[in-house]
């Protein structure tokens, strides 16, 4: 039986879909599979900030047409890269075991909190999320957009003289990234809520594709697609993407889920949280979603 997958072909994406197919090697040994490189319009656009050229798809689409068209079986990609809704004939299967869903500074300073930062120091980040939450720490903070996959991002450090950058830690500790010129100070959810699926493994295959879902039934692990499902319910109903900052991380709290979301614009950002008992989560991202939205819309 042979199996494609589709990536994008950064050096975390491929220790991503690796890692996937690893997984899937050791569950169904009779299985070949080839790993298909390709670039999406984010990859190729890469000097521009995210949400100055499109929107939530900017790293799937063309692997997503991929999927559409058989040229690949699965793609694998960030949950926290994929659109609110998915193309007509796709969905997503099983989600792996979550990562760390932090964000993490990464700066060259010795210092155990975001207060220890210098006067006016300048943090670089792509994200709107990760912007408007540095300056609601810290307004004195210059933040400033870049672009680029994980080293490149701290590399910017010296080369452009930042105090430092602001990437998801699940990235970090994937590619095993270990610097001691630089100090990793891991910024907890409730300083940063996470972007939607941070974190998480998306596996996306061609609805219908019983063979494929049933073959990914061994990396599934029943938290995380909780957590992908409640916090995804979350970004479909706030309508947020790249143009607003957008946050939802759901903790699992023994028999609970404590959802805690976040959206609003760089001036005014709006946080709330939301308790259910696991079996009563249905529609606990969308209540969320929607009050948020409703004490934006009233000032």
């Amino acid at each position: 039986m042979k199996l494609r997958i589709g990536t994008r072909g950064s050096e975390l994406a491929l220790v991503q879909t690796n890692w996937v197919a690893s997984e899937l090697r050791a569950a169904h040994p009779d299985i070949e599979i080839d790993v298909q490189v390709i670039k999406t319009k984010g990859d190729i656009i890469a000097n521009v900030p995210l949400h100055k050229i499109g929107d939530k798809g900017l790293f799937v689409k063309e692997i997503e047409d991929a999927l559409l068209d058989g040229r690949i079986d699965l793609s694998v990609n960030s949950m926290k890269d994929m659109p609110a809704v998915l193309p007509d004939g796709l969905v997503l299967s099983y989600c792996p075991r979550r990562e760390d869903a932090r964000d993490v500074l990464v700066t060259k300073h010795e210092i155990s909190n975001l207060d220890g930062l210098p006067n006016g120091a300048t943090i670089g980040t792509g994200s709107k999320r990760r912007s408007a939450l540095l300056r609601r720490a810290r307004a004195d903070i210059n933040v400033v957009d870049i672009r680029g996959n994980v080293q490149t991002r701290i590399d910017k450090i010296e080369k452009d003289n930042l105090d430092g950058v602001v990437i998801a830690m699940a990235g970090v500790k994937r590619l095993g990234f270990c610097d001691e010129k630089f100090t990793q100070l891991p910024l907890s959810v409730d300083e940063m809520v996470p972007a939607p699926g941070q974190g998480i493994l998306a596996l996306e295959i061609r609805e219908g594709d019983e063979r494929m879902h049933d073959l990914l039934a061994d990396l599934r692990d029943d938290e995380a697609s909780l957590q992908a499902q409640i916090e995804r319910q979350f970004l479909f109903y706030i309508e947020g993407g790249c143009h607003a900052p957008t946050g939802a991380y759901a903790q699992i709290d023994g028999e609970d889920i404590v959802l805690t979301g976040l959206f609003g614009t760089d001036e005014r950002l709006v946080e709330k949280q939301a308790r259910c008992r696991i079996g009563e989560h249905e529609n606990v991202g969308k209540a969320l979603a929607l009050e948020i939205k409703r004490e934006l819309a009233n000032g």
